[in-house]
């Protein structure tokens, strides 16, 4: 009786060790097994002439926007890709978008960061029909690979903070983004390749993003992406220089901006100072409840003051500059902002001349500092758009930064 049990228990286990090795087999024929990319999923099409329309409609009110109808030779396909990052030593999924030309071909890449967002809806692969997302991902029809990120705490990440204006998960966040869209490209597209060729652009949060990601592909990622060019527009470089124009200001008109890094930077640890240190009540005590992803910038401001020494406690704006007790927002400003250094890459650092929001003297002192810093004039540019405000300057900029990319690549 125990021999037949014994003889039973043999062939179950035989069993099961046949089916494992099927189910595995299975799985193993299920895909290939990415490190970075999760799901792709395919989100829209544009053809040449809705694109073309698009642009047409566009330059009634930017007629720059006709230089680049020239470039358009291609439909595009866009796609919703989540991904693997970290923040803060903890495993995420992030998300973003990935736009590629409809046309067999290899093609380079070009990053594209996004300007201030504080709603998840409005995110790149929440919202890929917004007109400004369009226009970006349009640019995938002249050649590229257009990849957007959503950044961290927005899209498939929307439960955590967004580390706005903190450098390492920003980074990070983004170069395993594009790590992703390189498994993306061998994987998953039959027609398309990622070529090794990368270019990056940005606005306002997105410039200054672009800048701190130049400089950490130059140094630290050049063995993986062949960088050869960067755009960076309206960017608060110096975060110290942004905060002191911020404070030392009777009123500021974006106090959503200061909300945005106080929030953030105390959520990131990186200020060691309870909200109660920096903003007058009600403001720090309803703070966090303002970004939550479900208001909108104007929403926020209206929730704030523009007078600043309403909005600031009288300490922090009498000791931002020199107090003990506030060494750890000083410090945290300099560790966030992007310290000049001898780039070989071709950079363009572009403003709106009359930007009240981020004074142009930030890319004024960043292009200076960078020349002294041994860059090359022949390899970093300044441009100043004449009587261009904030909002007014994005599109301005973006076209002569794609202008840019072209000359780089002598086309």
């Amino acid at each position: 009786m125990m021999i037949r049990n014994k003889k039973l228990l043999y062939k179950g286990g035989l069993l099961i060790a046949v089916l494992v090795a099927m189910v595995a087999s299975c799985r193993k024929d299920e895909g290939p097994q990415y490190e970075y990319l999760v799901t792709a999923d395919f989100v829209a099409s544009f053809n040449v002439g809705y694109i073309d329309n698009m642009l047409n409609i566009a330059e009634s009110s930017y007629p720059e926007i006709g230089e680049l109808k020239q470039y358009l030779v291609n439909g595009i396909d866009i796609y919703r890709i989540v991904y693997k990052t970290e923040v803060n030593n903890e495993a995420i999924k992030a998300s973003g978008l990935v736009c590629v030309p409809s046309s067999a071909g290899e093609y380079p890449v070009i990053c594209f960061q996004n300007g201030t967002n504080t709603v998840n809806a409005y995110a790149p692969s929440e919202y890929p029909l917004n007109p400004l997302y369009q226009m970006a991902e349009a640019v995938s029809s002249f050649g590229y690979i257009m990849v957007i990120p959503d950044y961290p705490g927005f899209g498939e990440s929307s439960g955590i903070p967004h580390p706005y204006l903190i450098t390492e998960p920003t980074v990070r966040s983004i170069t395993d983004m594009l790590y992703a869209v390189r498994e993306f490209g061998a994987g998953e597209l039959t027609d398309v390749d990622v070529r090794n060729e990368y270019y990056l652009m940005g606005y306002s949060q997105g410039g200054w993003a672009t800048l701190c990601l130049h400089k950490a592909i130059e140094q630290d990622f050049s063995g993986d992406f062949d960088l050869r060019g960067s755009v960076c527009g309206a960017g608060p470089y110096n975060l110290t220089l942004l905060f002191n124009t911020m404070i030392n200001a009777a009123t500021y008109p974006m106090p959503v901006y200061i909300g945005y890094i106080i929030n953030a930077y105390t959520a990131y640890h990186q200020f060691t100072n309870p909200v109660s240190d920096i903003l007058n009540e009600p403001y720090a005590s309803n703070l966090s409840s303002l970004y939550n992803g479900l208001q909108t910038a104007e929403e926020i401001n209206n929730q704030l003051t523009a007078t600043i020494q309403d909005l600031f406690t009288p300490a922090f704006l009498s000791g931002f500059d020199a107090a003990p007790q506030y060494s750890s927002v000083r410090e945290a400003m300099v560790t966030n902002s992007v310290a000049a250094w001898k780039t070989e890459i071709p950079l363009l650092l572009i403003h709106g001349g009359s930007d009240n929001t981020v004074n142009p003297i930030t890319t004024e002192n960043m292009y200076t500092e960078m020349l002294t810093a041994g860059t090359a004039a022949q390899v970093i540019k300044k441009e100043l758009i004449p009587g261009a405000d904030h909002g007014e300057g994005i599109v301005p900029c973006m076209v002569s930064g794609l202008k840019f990319i072209r000359s780089i690549q002598g086309i």
